[in-house]
C-alpha cells in the first residue's frame, strides 16, 4: 500500500514537472518575442534618428545663412526639438517592452525554482520507493 501511495505521489510530481517545463518553454518563447520587439523598436528609433540627422545636415550644408549662424547642424534649434520628439515617441514603447521582458524573467525564475523543488521531491520519492521495495523484498525472504 505504501509503495502504491509513493508511486502515485511520484507520478503527480512528474506531471507537475512536465507542466513547469512547458510553462518555462512558453515563457522563454514570449521573452524571445519581447527581445525581438524591443530590438525592432530600437531599430525604428535609430532609423528615424538617422533620417533626422541626414535632413538637418543637408539643410545646413545647402544654406549659407545657417552656416553663418551655426557652426554645426546640431546647433539648429529645430534639430534638438526633433531629436526630443523622436526619443519621446519611442521611449514609452521601449519602457513597456523592457518591463514586459523583466516580468517574464521573474516568471521564468519562479518557475525554475519550483521545478528544482519538484525535482528534489521526486528524488526523495524515488529513494523512499526503492527503500520500501527493498524492505518488502527483505520481509518476504524472512
Amino acid at each position: 500500500m505504501a509503495i502504491a501511495n509513493l508511486n502515485e505521489t511520484l507520478l503527480s510530481y512528474k506531471l507537475r514537472r512536465n507542466e513547469l517545463n512547458l510553462e518555462i518553454t512558453q515563457l522563454q518563447g514570449q521573452k524571445s518575442l519581447a527581445t525581438y520587439a524591443q530590438a525592432d523598436a530600437q531599430s525604428l528609433k535609430n532609423a528615424e534618428d538617422r533620417a533626422n540627422r541626414s535632413y538637418f545636415k543637408n539643410l545646413y550644408e545647402e544654406s549659407p545663412e545657417l552656416q553663418e549662424k551655426y557652426t554645426d547642424y546640431t546647433e539648429i534649434p529645430d534639430f534638438e526639438e526633433e531629436v526630443n520628439r523622436i526619443t519621446a515617441k519611442f521611449q514609452d514603447e521601449l519602457d513597456q517592452l523592457t518591463a514586459w521582458e523583466t516580468a517574464l524573467d521573474a516568471q521564468i525564475t519562479t518557475a525554475s525554482a519550483e521545478l528544482e523543488e519538484v525535482n528534489a521531491y521526486m528524488e526523495s520519492m524515488k529513494s523512499m520507493l526503492s527503500s520500501n521495495v527493498q524492505e518488502d523484498f527483505d520481509f518476504s525472504l524472512s
